[in-house]
């Protein structure tokens, strides 16, 4: 462990803390959110204990996850697009919430957060099965097809964890207009995918004969 990766872990996420603060209460008029509250700790609280664990168990795979540069050009629309379904789903739910448009019961966001909590573990166990995981699409050095596991499930688990993970941050909110803008999360991953795939089947071997093999990208006997 570097200490040049503890602090730009320790940056990053002390910045995500703040920024989602912003986004969240700022639009809310009001510390008095405990909606956001109950998202922040179901969110932070196990990226920090898990960040802690790859920092000493994994610092490479920790590196690969701080890491955002894409090298693809098309990804770079992707990103752009996932920073403005946030921006736009937190700001709605935080004046969902000052306005009271349209709020959900009180044990939707406890559902979701349960929803929330699990899924986490499936991306911590999808972390686990893949050390090449990166957050850019990339082939690495001595990368290898896996197909044991969840991958040998579906092609992308980890796109799988995340489309449950943003779905439910809405519903912890208690917005179901904050909802609605999130539902284009597994549109903006479609478009990802396809283009990782592309970069997969040219730069990875093995790629191809996994596809044949393993026939659904995200969502079992369906997609």
């Amino acid at each position: 462990m570097s200490k040049e990766l503890f602090f730009q872990a320790i940056l990053k996420f002390c910045a995500g803390v703040v920024l989602l603060g912003v986004l969240l209460f700022l639009p809310a008029g009001t510390l008095y959110y405990w909606n956001a509250w109950l998202l922040m700790g179901i969110l932070f609280v196990p990226v920090f204990f898990a960040g802690i664990i790859l920092m000493f168990k994994n610092p490479d795979l920790l590196k690969k996850r701080l890491n955002s540069k894409e090298k693809e050009t098309e990804q770079n629309l992707v990103i752009k697009l996932s920073a403005l379904m946030f921006v736009l789903g937190f700001i709605s739910a935080g004046l969902n919430f000052r306005f009271q448009f349209i709020v959900l019961p009180e044990w939707v966001s406890w559902v979701a957060a349960v929803l929330f909590l699990l899924s986490f573990l499936l991306y911590a166990e999808v972390l686990r099965e893949n050390t090449f995981l990166s957050r850019t699409v990339e082939v690495q050095e001595n990368q290898t097809v896996i197909d044991t596991g969840l991958y040998g499930i579906v092609r992308h688990p980890m796109y799988s964890a995340t489309i449950i993970l943003f779905l439910s941050m809405p519903l912890v909110l208690g917005s179901l207009i904050s909802f609605v803008v999130f539902l284009v999360y597994p549109a903006i991953i479609a478009k990802r995918i396809r283009n990782e795939e592309k970069v997969l089947e040219e730069s990875l071997t093995g790629y191809v004969e996994y596809k044949e093999k393993v026939k659904y990208r995200v969502i079992p006997f369906l997609w």
